[in-house]
């Protein structure tokens, strides 16, 4: 099934690609120069995956994330400067300042938040789709996981539990072909996609996660499905990450083959798209004013960061527990 998009939504699925790109790139530098405590994890080659995945839901359809979450929330429509004063650690970013980087959340974007624990956001998910299924209130929920969360068991718990409640509900797998350092070749039996079928929910296998017309496409699918009380899919997106594991970590080239990295530097989902805008009738001198109106948009928000305050160490112990006003 083919899901048209005009042309405005063309060039905003490349303006939220290149906001992905430039403000991990700008993440990397930060991390290096100690602007930034502790490390990230950038989507950089993954984009396509990210923004095609986001921009097949709803405004107010729900996502869960992994450690590598910059990315959701902004291919979603989350504004860059609270998200960059969060990885800094400051008042004004979108969990206080108390998240960081591995624990992102914007519920104005319907991010119920990530996790560096691997695979527990999916069970996070799955409850927001339970939800949205006894409210009637026609949201659907996608959770991100990473080939290495594809061999946990909570994955599992979560789509038999999601089939047999026929739950809206969408497990995204970014299959970028190495946990860590693991080769998932190495770890995982067979095709990640077709496990679904052990839980009477259809899977599929977007091969060229470079696409994101390829991807946009795969989970519109699932989304509508889900939608329509279908119940939910599975989805695997084969893709891959340009940079380390997480900024700073020196592990050596051994563990990946620089001939397959260099295959898909080729495959670069921001160039590849920027071929398709050109054929679709987009100029040369468009897209250059795109890159520049969003190379701003990255300096703006790392200038929000600098200018907001750190949070007051009184303020340490708030947001722990339940309001009283709430809880009575």
């Amino acid at each position: 099934m083919t899901h048209p998009l005009g042309a405005d939504d063309l060039l905003e699925a490349q303006r939220r690609m290149l906001r992905i790109r430039r403000f991990d790139e700008r993440a990397s530098k930060m991390v290096k120069r100690g602007h930034i405590p502790g490390t990230v994890h950038t989507s950089i080659g993954q984009e396509a995956q990210v923004v095609g995945s986001t921009m097949a839901l709803g405004p107010s359809d729900y996502m869960s994330g992994n450690h590598r979450s910059h990315g959701h929330p902004i291919g979603k429509g989350a504004p860059l400067g609270p998200l960059m004063a969060e990885l800094v650690g400051k008042a004004t970013g979108v969990c206080k300042g108390k998240g960081g980087s591995l624990h992102l959340a914007d519920f104005a974007v319907g991010s119920l938040g990530e996790s560096g624990i691997v695979g527990s956001s999916i069970p996070i998910a799955n409850g927001a789709a339970l939800s949205s299924k006894v409210l009637g209130n026609g949201r659907v929920a996608l959770a991100f996981f990473g080939d290495g969360a594809a061999n946990q068991g909570v994955l599992y718990e979560s789509m038999n539990m999601a089939g047999v409640w026929k739950l809206p509900m969408i497990f995204l797998c970014e299959n970028n072909q190495y946990a860590l350092s693991t080769p998932a070749n190495t770890v995982t039996s067979g095709i990640i996609a077709e496990r679904a079928s052990g839980f009477g929910m259809p899977g599929v296998r977007v091969e060229n996660g470079q696409d994101f017309l390829a991807v946009y496409d795969a989970v519109k699918s699932a989304v509508d499905r889900a939608r329509a009380d279908e119940g939910p899919t599975l989805v695997e997106v084969v893709t891959y990450r340009y940079n380390e594991h997480s900024e700073g970590l020196r592990l050596g080239t051994d563990y990946r083959n620089q001939e397959e990295r260099a295959d898909w530097l080729r495959k670069d989902p921001i160039a590849l798209f920027r071929e398709t805008l050109l054929q679709r009738g987009f100029t040369p001198g468009q897209l250059d004013e795109l890159e520049r109106e969003v190379d701003a948009e990255v300096d703006a928000a790392v200038k929000f960061s600098d200018d907001s305050p750190y949070p007051d160490p009184s303020v340490a112990f708030e947001d722990l527990y339940t309001d009283e006003e709430y809880a009575a």
